[in-house]
């Protein structure tokens, strides 16, 4: 099997059976994420699994006539026939599903799920990048019957899974209901294999690099690859050039450890509106994760959202580390080695800051963060994520060393004292409790 086949085991297929479950063919649903995560690779092996026959119509390379049999939907009986025809491929009546794949591609094929879904005969499964998929939609009338799901790249619990390891999250897991420390020897080897999360990526296709080759080498040329796609794309949404920039300035702007992005030193002008738009369109790619300032942090925190003070994030760490060594043609393996062995002179915290901020938003939190002035006005507080907990907000710091003294958490705490849930440092020590805060070991961050 190459690695382009290789089939991963991955949360949203779950998802997906619930969908067929419950909604029983009553509405279509769309799985929207960025390009390469492995949303075409789930809607063919659920449909495999899961139905008696499935069609796939690829809508970036269809075959001939397929696409156009969706500018007019008045004769069902004859748009199956002809996709039967085409495929290969019997239908039978509520027991087979339909995958649009791509769908951003045929905008018609998207408006006809409409019909389709009320016809009932066959369910249908779409995927598309989340931005594509709005910009192709402008000029038809979007279905109201589609269920829609987020996939992301593949979580860390996923990524374990890939290396045939199903035991060490529960136990984990665990561990942290128990607030039980794991002893300094389980937990180095821990953060040894998060390292290799961290390293490789979420991406399937490195990821399966990775397990075919063990060698980093590859694995960072493929994930170049992928960075060069998502280039592309951004200069294909955005030909002022903008959204290139501010991607490709994502790792210096982290470095610079400052209390937001800053846009004017980026694009060598002041933001305007129009720039804000296109961090926007950044964030619906779900190539990046955007964290927004929250300046009044309270239940209901995107009522103090300021969408001109953020901070940005890849979507996948492994391709921001890749991202943060571009100025060559290939990463050292020496670097990567040194990475995994936690021996790299310097300073890590913007590194677990990304994968803090992926995970986080994997397990379906919004990011924002806050920031308060100290005494003299020149320097700040910084709480790096501020997370909606029930009715009140558990901050997060993070922390890749220094970790006895977390000024920022406890100034944020006091000044919102009746607002606090849970507080916790994340950093790369074993779990312990102490005066109130949590010092989580970073690979528990999905615990939260």
């Amino acid at each position: 099997m190459s690695k382009e086949d290789k089939i991963f085991k991955r949360k949203a297929y779950d998802k997906l059976l619930q969908w067929k479950r419950e909604r029983n063919g009553d509405t279509a649903i769309l799985i929207q994420g960025a390009r390469r995560i492995g949303k075409s690779t789930l809607a063919e092996e659920f449909a495999r699994r899961e139905y008696r026959s499935y069609i796939l119509i690829n809508f970036a390379a269809p075959k001939a006539g397929v696409a156009e049999l969706f500018n007019d939907v008045s004769d069902l009986n004859y748009i199956f026939f002809r996709l039967q025809l085409a495929y290969k491929v019997d239908l039978y009546e509520r027991e087979s599903v339909i995958i649009f794949d791509e769908v951003q591609m045929c905008p018609k094929a998207r408006q006809a799920i409409k019909q389709l879904v009320k016809d009932h005969r066959y369910d249908y499964i779409e995927t598309g990048s989340l931005i594509s998929v709005r910009k192709n939609s402008v000029n038809i009338v979007l279905p109201s019957e589609e269920t829609k799901i987020d996939m992301f790249p593949m979580d860390y619990e996923e990524f374990r899974w890939a290396m045939d390891d199903e035991v060490t999250i529960p136990l984990v897991r665990k561990a942290f209901e128990r607030g039980e420390p794991l002893g300094q020897a389980t937990h180095r080897s821990l953060m040894r294999d998060f390292r290799l999360y961290m390293l490789v990526g979420g991406m399937p296709q490195a990821v399966a690099t990775y397990l075919q080759t063990n060698n980093m080498s590859s694995v960072d040329r493929v994930k170049r690859d992928i960075i060069a796609i998502y280039r592309e794309d951004f200069n294909k949404i955005d030909e002022s050039g903008k959204a290139l920039a501010i991607f490709d300035a994502v790792p210096g702007q982290l470095t610079k450890n400052a209390s937001r992005f800053q846009l004017t030193s980026t694009l060598n002008a002041n933001a305007s509106n129009s720039t804000y738009g296109i961090i926007r369109l950044m964030e619906e790619s779900m190539t990046v994760n955007v964290a927004y300032h929250a300046s009044d942090p309270n239940v209901g925190l995107a009522l103090s959202r300021d969408n001109k003070r953020f901070k940005m994030y890849l979507g996948d760490t492994g391709l921001f580390i890749t991202l943060t060594f571009m100025d060559k043609d290939s990463t050292d393996d020496t670097i990567y080695q040194k990475l995994l062995l936690d021996k790299l002179n310097t300073n890590l915290g913007y590194i677990y800051e990304n994968v803090i901020a992926q995970m986080l938003r994997a397990s379906g939190k919004q990011l924002y963060y806050n920031t308060m002035p100290i005494d003299d006005g020149k320097k700040y507080y910084e709480v790096d994520f501020v997370i909606a907990d029930g009715y009140k907000v558990t901050p997060i710091e993070v922390k890749s060393s220094g970790y006895r003294t977390h000024a920022s958490l406890d100034a944020f705490c006091h000044k919102y004292s009746d607002r606090i849930a849970k507080r916790y440092l994340i950093y790369t020590k074993d779990l312990r409790r102490e005066a109130g805060v949590t010092y989580l070991p970073v690979y528990m961050t999905p615990f939260i």
